[in-house]
């Protein structure tokens, strides 16, 4: 890129349902047919320049993409040290689970200690180019903590509406980074009735999951990363705990401007999701051939991040699973538990309930033939065990 502060941004806005094209550059949120809006990039133009020999040398955060991010103006990248996490082999893990290598991508190194950094690092970034005056979302705790520390960082009031039972470390760091935090009896589901109403109400920009199209280009540079810190490859299988699922999401979508760009060719790791036994919509619907979830009832887990009884983007993550040729499971709470205490002692990552979920689903995913023996597998452990300190499992 030269050294102008402009940036070429998006062409357009897509619809991932129609595929209807849309103006970028206007505050949106979903499409008209109420689905996820993803934007899209002259990567034709960008090929030559945005190399990865290009971004080798480039600032160890996210922003080493910014060719294929939405933010144009570079004055309005809020920055807080965002992305380029470890991705570190864990190989007594991969002992223990009996694949060839494994792989932990630690988020939980992120500002605010979670993966949700990057997504509202860029939704941040946008509404504040864009010209957004409150902020506010629904969230199961680390969404929050991460909307306060880049609205603050950007001057914007930010609301966040989460449930009473959200980890109290989660609670106090979003007071302390200036949010108006709201806390209600039931699930995040309940907690976007109220957001929508301070939307209609007052004016609040809305940054729900996939409810905007940027939260996605954040936990997409996810791909990019992995890619470059295997040496420029791809692992044979992904494990992803999914709620909302954005990042995987982002990550599918990454691909295939990968391999438009010229990155990589028309390979593609398996792709899974894992959810709790207390709620597993997505799994569920996985199991069942469908291609959209139903909405979970009396959804229970002390994962928080894992306690999304319905997922806007549900199409979305089916769709990912089943052109890798991937799949879902569910683990139960204790089984998370379990698996943090292993990948602590194997590797010294003390990684949240839902980093715990990855490793406990493997020996089920092989069980099934998903993964094989001789995989490669990345892990994601999505946030630092440090905030569900004093939480106990459900089940």
């Amino acid at each position: 890129m030269t050294d102008s502060s402009k940036l070429p941004g998006a062409t357009h806005l897509e619809c991932t349902a129609s595929g209807e094209r849309h103006e970028s550059e206007q505050l949106i949120g979903l499409s008209p047919v109420g689905k996820p809006l993803f934007a899209r990039y002259d990567l034709d133009a960008l090929k030559a320049g945005f190399t990865p020999d290009a971004v080798a040398c480039r600032s160890a955060d996210l922003w080493r993409y910014e060719e294929v991010l939405p933010v144009r103006d570079r004055a309005c990248q809020v920055r807080l040290g965002e992305g380029w996490t470890p991705l570190v082999e864990a190989s007594r893990t991969a002992d223990r689970l009996g694949v060839r290598r494994v792989w932990i991508k630690d988020e939980g190194q992120n500002p605010t200690g979670s993966f949700k950094a990057r997504g509202l690092c860029l939704a941040v970034s946008r509404a504040l180019e864009l010209g957004a005056k409150e902020l506010a979302l629904p969230s199961a705790g680390n969404a929050g903590s991460a909307a306060a520390a880049y609205g603050a960082a950007a001057g914007l009031p930010v609301h966040v509406v989460v449930p009473r039972d959200t980890p109290a470390p989660i609670l106090e760091e979003m007071a302390a980074l200036g949010a108006d935090v709201q806390l209600i009896d039931g699930l995040i589901t309940d907690c976007g009735r109220v957001v929508r109403q301070g939307v209609e109400e007052k004016g609040w920009w809305d940054l729900s999951t996939l409810k905007e199209p940027y939260r996605v280009e954040g936990k997409k540079t996810m791909a990019y990363e992995v890619f470059e810190q295997l040496g420029r490859r791809l692992p044979d299988a992904m494990v992803y705990p999914t709620g909302g699922g954005t990042g995987l999401i982002g990550m599918w979508k990454a691909f295939d401007e990968m391999e438009r760009l010229g990155w990589i060719g028309s390979e593609r790791p398996k792709m899974f999701t894992v959810q709790a036994a207390g709620c597993a919509p997505m799994v569920r619907a996985w199991e069942a051939g469908e291609e959209s979830a139903a909405m979970w009832e009396g959804a229970a887990t002390y994962a928080s991040g894992l306690r999304v009884p319905g997922a806007v983007g549900d199409f979305l993550i089916l769709r990912a699973l089943r052109e890798s040729g991937g799949g879902a499971m569910a683990v139960h709470d204790h089984a998370m538990a379990e698996w943090v205490r292993v990948m602590g002692s194997d590797t010294g990552i003390f990684a949240a309930p839902e980093g715990g979920a990855t490793a406990a689903a493997v020996p089920f995913l092989m069980e099934k033939g998903l993964i094989a023996e001789s995989d490669e597998v990345v892990l994601f452990n999505t946030g630092s065990g440090l905030k569900y300190v004093g939480m106990v499992p459900v089940d």
